[in-house]
C-alpha cells in the first residue's frame, strides 16, 4: 500500500534541504569549498585554482561561506597584508557531502555517455 502524503512531513524534509542550498546556491561555492580542501591557501593561490572566477565573485562568495561559518578567514600583518582561508570544522563536515556529488557526477557523467553513443539521429 502506498504512502499517504503528509505535507507536515514533506515540509519538514524539505526546509532542511532548502537551508543546504541556500547556503551553496550558484555556480562557485562546491568549487570554493573543493579549493579549500586540502587545507589553508592564499587568495590568489584559490583564485588561481578556480578556473573562470572573477577575484570580484570569489571575495563575495567567499564572505558568505564565512558567514555561515563554512570558511575561515586570517589576515596576517605583512607587507603587503596577506589573506589566507580555510575550512573551519564546520565546513569540514562538508567533504562526504562533497565526496558523494563527484562520485554521483561520475557516474552521471558515464551515463550521459553512454546515452548519446545509444541515440541515433532521427529522420527529417
Amino acid at each position: 500500500m502506498p504512502e499517504t502524503h503528509n505535507p507536515k512531513e514533506c515540509t519538514q524534509r524539505l526546509l532542511p534541504v532548502r537551508d543546504a542550498l541556500d547556503v551553496l546556491s550558484g555556480k562557485w561555492k562546491i568549487p570554493i569549498i573543493i579549493g579549500l580542501t586540502f587545507g589553508h591557501i592564499r587568495f590568489r593561490e584559490l583564485h588561481r585554482k578556480i578556473e573562470g572566477i572573477s577575484p570580484k565573485m570569489l571575495s563575495k562568495e567567499l564572505k558568505e561561506l564565512e558567514e555561515h561559518g563554512l570558511v575561515s578567514r586570517t589576515v596576517y600583518d605583512t607587507l603587503p597584508i596577506t589573506v589566507e582561508y580555510e575550512l573551519t570544522e564546520h565546513g569540514r563536515t562538508m567533504q562526504p557531502l562533497v565526496e558523494q556529488l563527484y562520485q554521483w557526477g561520475l557516474k552521471h557523467r558515464e551515463y550521459v555517455m553512454k546515452g548519446a553513443r545509444r541515440k541515433t539521429p532521427r529522420p527529417a
